[in-house]
């Protein structure tokens, strides 16, 4: 266990996001976004004992993908990725924060405090992977936990963030574990007498269904996808239902959907901690008509117009942070949607 402590110990020691340590192959950490060598070339002996002293799964030679979590008692809470490649085993480690984080903690606006005073209807956090969705899902339900006196149910793959029950009651259940697909533990969710209901990540057409009739039906839903922005994560969700199903899901979404935050993380101006820009969408009664008639595509302009409602789009964001000094012009340009708004200032 003395190596993997040490690999633990030293991702631990500088921060890092991830974790690497595959067989024949050195180790790296990310750190802020950038790969950082931990040292020499792991023999295939050595990384099969780090695996195993991690895993605990047993006979993890009858496993080829394990995604799991687990906890050290001195370095804290991993997400894990077991899994082979040519030389043997590797595994991918996410580091978990020991402590739930704040909104504010995340960079986040004050503006999204509001999200969690929702009764009914859906949230999405959005945005690629290693953008921080997870963290903010976290930080809405740590809210939402200290605030409110209700039920709160999660389903996760795996469960990163670990919840104690504060003014709430909170189940948490993992796919795999607790449950055998996302879609399950909807529906039985629905029979737990919930009030509040966080998905990990919404995939599939019976999961993204049940999601939506729960947020209709008076629960407050938070989940994730893998989306840029607010009009494409609209048209992610349409998209997955026939065509048969699309008047009606655009009603359904028109009148569910009530806020999408779209995130990414990027590098800080100078250095340091990455910095997360954003854009959010509200869904008031002009966005809702875009939704139920199909004109997703004049989203983006609501939000430019939206900002006494709190809304705001990435290529305003983007804008901002070059003005504040948070970040440079040429990170800006590799994410504006718009590279000319860039430079007009505008």
């Amino acid at each position: 266990m003395t190596g993997a402590v040490d690999f633990l110990a030293q991702a631990r020691a500088r921060d890092a996001s991830d974790l690497y340590v595959g067989a024949d192959k050195r180790p790296f950490v990310r750190v802020e976004g950038e790969f950082v060598s931990l040292g020499d070339v792991v023999p295939a002996d050595a990384a099969e004992s780090f695996v195993r002293a991690c895993c605990k799964l047993g006979d993890v030679e009858l496993e080829h993908d394990v995604d799991f979590c687990f906890d050290h008692p001195e370095h804290g809470r991993f997400r894990a990725n077991l899994h082979h490649h040519v030389p043997g085993w590797g595994l991918s480690l996410k580091c978990v924060p020991s402590a739930i984080p704040t909104l504010d903690e995340l960079g986040l606006p004050e503006t999204l405090h509001e999200v969690t005073w929702y009764r009914t209807g859906m949230v999405l956090v959005t945005g690629p992977a290693g953008c921080g969705k997870t963290s903010t899902l976290a930080a809405l339900i740590r809210e939402i936990n200290k605030t409110r006196r209700e039920h709160i149910v999660t389903i996760e793959d795996p469960i990163e963030f670990v919840f104690a029950s504060d003014g709430c009651n909170v189940t948490q259940r993992e796919v795999g574990s607790h449950t055998q697909s996302f879609d399950n533990a909807l529906r039985s969710a629905l029979r737990e007498d919930p009030d509040v209901i966080l998905v990990s990540e919404l995939r599939g057409l019976d999961a993204i269904r049940t999601a939506v009739v729960a947020a209709e039906t008076g629960h407050l839903v938070l989940g994730t996808l893998h989306t840029r922005d607010a009009a494409s994560t609209v048209n992610r969700l349409l998209d997955v239902f026939p065509p048969s199903e699309q008047d009606q899901i655009r009603a359904m979404l028109a009148t569910s959907l009530r806020t999408v935050v779209s995130q990414f993380l990027l590098p800080r101006a100078g250095g340091g901690r990455r910095v997360p820009a954003y854009e959010i969408m509200h869904v008031n009664p002009a966005i809702a008509k875009m939704i139920r008639d199909g004109r997703t595509h004049q989203i983006a302009g609501q939000l430019q117009t939206g900002r006494r409602l709190g809304m705001i789009d990435l290529d305003s964001r983007l804008l901002q942070m070059v003005e504040e000094g948070l970040i440079e012009r040429d990170t800006a340009t590799e994410y504006l949607t718009n590279a000319a708004r860039l430079r007009d200032g505008r």
